[in-house]
């Protein structure tokens, strides 16, 4: 299904789902009347509030790139552009009050509150069509999982608790009533819950409709099955089996998730990070986009002014070190990242790569693939530059993220993980490995997935890794005239895991919802 589809019937045919101004916004109240009341009674009601429920998806605060602020304060990229606020996130200096990182909180719960919505009250509209009701009960079901699963490891732990738990039985409770479960993985285990229940009432993707491309299916629901295992099991390592249990579901589904591999490994690669792949056979989840909307990463990444053809924005650069972290022969590394003195193709000509603006004299080539084609604007990308979408849909999760989850479960709990990652070296051009470990794995996860929504930081925290690499200072491209002879681009962080492994909840949510703040922030 396309978005601007979904947009073209939610916009103002369901305003009245949209949350009332409450204080509370932890589950803000719904609005009363009879325009809400008597709005639940038809198929075509339930299909409008169905559709609502991906509003925010592109939205600038969510996946356009806000969840992108926190990702970047790893080690694969500086800021690029000189804003205090953006450096005090990646340094870790915050407090909740940042506007760059404020309304993905309560918007997730504007969405959870649409969700809770259909599930209370679709149940009881009368279809002709059951299969229809059944899948559109398990959109909203799945929706509401995936902005729990951002809410809880964003702002959740094992410490100060989980974030609160609203659901369709709760949800009309008073304002302020809402509470953080003790931990994260009450989080973990009602979103997995709600996962479950999608899955049976979702289809495989190859049995979708082309139309309704975009929304999800049973090997979306499985992958966050898995993803969130894979996340509770920092607190409990029981919870590999499950991981290995749910991508082994996505490795045998009749969908036929697989790798985009022809043995051309920088043609695949390149292939891959294009709208040319965009329902492909490693599509599991993304942001979908084109001229009119969806994320703007691919534009936020370019060289800011574009080289005076557009309106790039010129964030997220990459760093010597992941430059670095790619082996010599690795053929992700030409299509991931864009050094000084790269030829790459730029609105149908070819270019040299230079920057007046890359701190590290480096940029992401993986979103480029649009802007190189002859006579991209209004073809391929859109012509709004302050809104700088491509046709290209910016992946959330992708099958080589589950075989990689599969590998990283094996290995932790002692079994062989060289099958899955071998998969993904291979498609890379590279050598296979014997007896795969954890360093190999963190280096797989890495550099297959960087510049991604995968969170490299949270992978480093997790790991327990983030205070050892956050001491180390990041680097530049010596060749770059913007790199001074130090190449330090970014000093050393404190990083300090007994409270910087989750982020500060925004200080007016605090207030407003009377939950508790983590602990040190």
């Amino acid at each position: 299904m396309k978005k601007y589809l979904i947009k073209s019937i939610f916009l103002g045919t369901l305003a009245f789902l949209s949350t009332s101004c409450s204080d509370d916004f932890t589950d803000l109240e719904p609005e009363s009347g009879s325009t809400y009341d008597n709005f639940w009674k038809t198929e075509d009601d339930a299909i409008k509030s169905v559709n609502s429920i991906y509003d925010y998806m592109d939205d600038e605060d969510m996946f356009a790139r806000g969840f992108f602020w926190y990702i970047n304060a790893s080690d694969d990229m500086v800021t690029g552009r000189t804003k205090g606020e953006a450096d005090n996130i990646k340094n870790f200096n915050v407090n909740g009050t940042e506007g760059y990182t404020y309304w993905m909180y309560p918007q997730s719960y504007k969405i959870i509150r649409r969700c809770n919505d259909v599930l209370f009250n679709v149940p009881n509209v009368a279809f002709e069509n059951e299969t229809l009701k059944n899948r559109l009960l398990g959109e909203a079901y799945f929706m509401r999982a995936f902005h729990y699963f951002w809410l809880a490891h964003t702002y959740g732990d094992d410490k100060s608790g989980g974030v609160p738990i609203v659901t369709e039985e709760n949800m009309n409770e008073p304002a302020g009533s809402f509470k953080r479960p003790a931990s994260v993985i009450d989080n973990y285990s009602q979103l997995i819950s709600d996962l479950e229940i999608a899955a049976e009432k979702l289809q495989y993707f190859n049995e979708m409709d082309p139309a309704d491309y975009g929304r999800p299916h049973k090997d979306a629901a499985w992958a966050y099955i898995a993803k969130a295992y894979l996340y509770w099991a920092q607190y409990d390592t029981s919870k590999y089996e499950k991981v290995i249990e749910y991508t082994q579901k996505i490795i045998n589904s009749p969908s036929n998730r697989a790798l985009v591999d022809t043995n051309n490994p920088e043609e695949d690669y390149r292939r891959l990070h294009s709208y040319l792949e965009n329902w492909g056979s490693e599509y599991i989840w993304s942001v979908n986009s084109g001229l009119n909307g969806g994320s703007k990463l691919p534009g936020i990444v370019l060289e800011n002014k574009g080289w005076g053809k557009y309106n790039g924005w010129g964030y997220y650069m990459p760093t010597r070190e992941l430059y670095e972290a790619f082996e010599d022969s690795d053929a992700r590394r030409k299509v991931t990242i864009l050094a000084w003195g790269d030829k790459f193709p730029y609105f149908g000509e070819e270019k040299i790569y230079t920057s007046e603006n890359s701190k590290s004299g480096y940029q992401f080539n993986k979103y480029m693939y649009e802007f190189g084609l002859e006579d991209p604007v209004g073809n391929y990308v859109n012509t709004d530059g302050n809104d700088p979408t491509t046709l290209y849909n910016v992946p959330l999760m992708r099958f080589a993220e589950v075989l990689l989850m599969q590998a990283e479960a094996k290995i932790m709990i002692g079994q062989s993980g060289d099958m899955e990652i071998n998969l993904v070296r291979n498609r890379a051009g590279l050598e296979p490995i014997m007896g795969a470990t954890m360093d190999d794995l963190k280096h797989e996860r890495r550099v297959e997935l960087a510049g991604e929504f995968s969170n490299r930081h949270f992978d480093l925290v997790r790991w327990g890794d983030a205070q050892k690499v956050y001491a180390q200072p990041l680097h530049g491209n010596a060749a770059s005239p913007l790199v001074d002879d130090s190449e330090v681009i970014w000093e050393s962080r404190n990083f300090d895991p007994s409270y910087m492994n989750v982020w500060p909840i925004p200080t007016e949510v605090v207030r407003a919802s009377g939950i508790s703040q983590n602990q040190g922030w």
